[in-house]
């Protein structure tokens, strides 16, 4: 499933800059599974429940500073309802993946990824850091 992601963001306010600064920061760090992963879709899907906490958080702590953009809305939206959707599907599964399961377990973290890499830039990109995300791309 493809969710729209606005081309150019303008941060409204200082408030606004802040938050995507800390979603381009939570993005760029929280997605990835850890060594502690215990191979199940449960447990793969973790991460994405985390960031949706998050998200909240983010949008909270923007709102306490006056009401949030538009565009900064249309940034965080299609990540909940991506995130949401593989959590749906995932997260009561506690059993061990077979190479099918694992295969459309990948695929679904894969378009979150996906998302969240085209998210990723817009935020830089208009955000002012865009030379910071050519350093978290490069290859280590």
């Amino acid at each position: 499933m493809f969710w729209p992601v606005p081309e150019t963001w303008t941060p409204y306010d200082e408030a606004e800059l802040v938050a995507g600064w800390r979603l381009w920061l939570e993005l760029s760090d929280r997605v990835w599974l850890s060594a502690a992963w215990d191979g199940t879709p449960s447990d793969a899907v973790q991460p994405l429940r985390e960031l949706l906490d998050v998200f909240d958080d983010i949008e909270d702590g923007c709102r306490a500073a006056g009401e949030p953009s538009d565009e900064f809305g249309r940034l965080i939206q299609p990540l909940v309802l991506s995130a949401s959707a593989v959590i749906g599907l995932w997260w009561d599964d506690h059993a061990p993946l077979d190479t099918d399961r694992a295969r459309t377990l990948h695929e679904d973290l894969q378009r979150f990824a996906t998302l969240a890499e085209r998210v990723l830039t817009v935020l830089s990109v208009h955000g002012g850091w865009a030379e910071l995300d050519a350093v978290r791309r490069r290859p280590a």
